[in-house]
């Protein structure tokens, strides 16, 4: 690595690091907390989930808060706007408060997630940035697990308010530090601050489009599912989550490997295909095991969505990156604010129809990534 690419590097792993501790903490109180004290049902979780993805679609903002303010700085506010919201989701333990502070993580989380994206792809060439996005995934994955193994433990000693304003706390704490930093290279392409729509980048659209619609299923119903049809408890979820993340810290390295060697269209094939057989199983599955053993595989093709955005940066133009991300997170959550509402009604009159959708959404996405061809598809074409 360069001096630059490791001062980045460096910025983003304690952002992603904290970044982890708030949301992987909110994640695995979340649920719970909404059953057990706030008295969520099915319908009102779907709302709830819908209204976490509108800063989601509303991603595209970023593109114009560039004007004002550098990428990396707004990436540190980002960080401190999520453990704001996660630190004060205990004190709110209701269907309003709850809307409220989801709003306040989310914009934090999205806008962080926007930024991440954008500036690993700006410093890092096309074989470094699969590596550094899974090995990113890899420490969050790590400080999921050391999140889990203290939510555990503590929560037989703590309330939930206590444990989101730690866990909130040190989100807030990552960012003011990075808020100090300055990381950038002055010497990379200055990236446009205008909306980018080309139709030479319609696959990767679509591919985000689909990711977002089938991805909201497994974010708004599978933990759903866990907690009130099998009954989990906070303890058994964060054993299932520390479980998780241990799988991934192992297996994350792995998939950027696996990009840099078969390809896009191989590594996005086999996620596809496995999901279908994931959410049929979701659907229809009986034992309470079984569930948990497919949120683990769910959760382990999630991360090789990292292709998708390798991808990109194949056929892009290097000054097309940071709007991009922001157009792509806009296309991912344009169907993902609806889909947890439609899914949380139908959930109220099966279950299952949230799962089948999902399973429907993932042939689609298997289909569409046969299209791929890359520089590297492209020579293998010439040289036959």
């Amino acid at each position: 690595m360069t001096t630059s690419q490791r001062k980045m590097y460096l910025f983003l792993l304690v952002l992603t690091i904290t970044t982890a501790a708030g949301f992987q903490g909110w994640r695995t109180l979340f649920n719970n907390f909404s059953v057990e004290i706030a008295g969520i049902n099915g319908q009102q979780m779907g709302i709830l989930q819908s209204v976490r993805e509108v800063p989601g679609f509303l991603a595209l903002l970023v593109i114009y808060l560039l004007f004002f303010i550098s990428e990396h700085r707004l990436a540190a506010l980002s960080v401190i706007l999520l453990g704001l919201g996660v630190g004060l989701t205990g004190l709110l333990p209701s269907f309003a408060g709850l809307i409220f502070t989801t709003l306040l993580m989310s914009f934090g989380f999205h806008y962080y997630e926007t930024l991440n994206q954008s500036l690993t792809l700006q410093y890092f060439e096309h074989f470094e940035a699969p590596i550094v996005m899974a090995r990113l995934r890899a420490l969050g994955s790590a400080t999921n697990i050391a999140v889990g193994v203290t939510i555990f433990f503590l929560a037989k000693f703590l309330t939930y308010t206590q444990m989101f304003i730690c866990l909130g706390g040190l989100a807030v704490l990552g960012g003011l530090w990075a808020i100090f930093q300055d990381p950038s290279d002055k010497d990379l392409p200055v990236q446009h601050k205008k909306m980018i729509l080309k139709a030479r980048y319609w696959l990767f659209y679509a591919l985000t489009f689909m990711a977002g619609a089938r991805r909201q299923i497994f974010v708004a119903f599978a933990v759903f599912l866990l907690v009130k049809r099998f009954e989990f408890s906070v303890a058994e979820i964060s054993v299932l989550f520390v479980i998780n993340n241990l799988v991934n810290y192992f297996v994350s390295p792995l998939i950027g490997r696996a990009i840099n060697r078969f390809g896009e269209r191989a590594v996005l094939s086999v996620e596809y295909f496995s999901l279908i057989f994931v959410f049929l199983t979701y659907a229809y599955t009986d034992s309470k095991w079984i569930a948990g053993v497919m949120y683990v595989l769910d959760f382990i093709f999630f991360n090789f969505a990292i292709a998708i955005r390798s991808y990109f940066q194949k056929i892009a133009d290097p000054k097309d990156i940071a709007p991009s991300m922001a157009v792509g997170f806009t296309i991912n959550h344009i169907v993902a604010v609806v889909v947890p509402v439609i899914g949380g009604i139908l959930w109220m009159t099966d279950y299952r129809i949230p799962f089948l959708m999902g399973a429907g959404m993932s042939i689609i996405s298997l289909i569409l990534v046969q299209m791929i061809k890359t520089v590297s598809d492209k020579k293998g074409e010439g040289e036959n």
